[in-house]
């Protein structure tokens, strides 16, 4: 199971939304808005994140990591209440 860091939670507040361990298998993080409706889940169990990285390998190595990541998912981080705007809000 995934143990959602401080970060993730200081961020996910920052959007007005509650993050729950995801239900999915494949999944880290499920998204809720305030009403406690079911947004979307985030996050591949297979993959590490900012938090992670900041944690196990350092700051200069997690702020290399997010640049990478940011890059890699230009064309779709930026569109509001999908999978993707989250993870990039709350993961990097």
């Amino acid at each position: 199971m995934y143990e959602i860091l401080p970060y993730s939670y200081n961020q996910a507040s920052k959007l007005n939304v509650i993050i729950k361990p995801s239900t999915r298998k494949n999944k880290k993080i499920d998204i809720y808005d305030r009403n406690n409706k079911y947004l979307v889940s985030i996050g591949s169990i297979d993959h590490f994140d900012y938090p992670y990285y900041i944690k196990y390998k350092g700051k200069e190595y997690a702020d290399m990591r997010r640049k990478l990541y940011k890059k890699r998912f230009q064309k779709t981080r930026k569109i509001k209440n999908t999978a993707s705007y989250f993870a990039d809000k709350i993961l990097w």
